[in-house]
């Protein structure tokens, strides 16, 4: 099996969210294929990097970028999917003006319903060390 280099860029995830970590992790390899580290909103990396408060730390996901760009919420998606060429059509329709303020709609809609989400499919977080970096 061929190793993967290591990531150039991080996903950041809000590892107390059942869903969200069941989802980076669904993810992970495609993540990796393509340039990608995860790793917890909860993690040193995040809150060395970032140097923002915990409490805006975590209310959304993050993407580092290696220079240090650092994007969040829906657009995090948009510049994964950018990466991705199968995902990359949709990254271009969800960029356009209209579309794009529907898709961060929708991402908020989401955001803000996230633990409830996680309760209801009954996707507790899953048994890991909080500040566990995975690549």
């Amino acid at each position: 099996m061929t190793e993967l280099p290591a990531p150039r860029d991080w996903v950041l995830y809000d590892a107390d969210c059942g869903f969200c970590a069941w989802w980076v992790q669904f993810w992970a390899a495609t993540l990796a294929r393509h340039g990608f580290g995860i790793a917890p909103l909860q993690s040193d990396l995040a809150r060395e990097a970032t140097r923002l408060p915990e409490e805006e730390l975590v209310r959304d996901i993050r993407l580092l970028f290696r220079d240090g760009s650092l994007f969040a919420g829906g657009d995090v998606y948009l510049q994964v999917m950018r990466r991705i060429w199968w995902a990359r059509p949709l990254a271009w329709v969800f960029g356009l003006p209209g579309l794009r303020w529907l898709f961060e709609a929708a991402y908020r809609v989401f955001n803000r319903n996230r633990f409830l989400l996680s309760r209801a499919c009954r996707m507790s977080r899953p048994p890991m060390e909080r500040s566990r970096i995975t690549s």
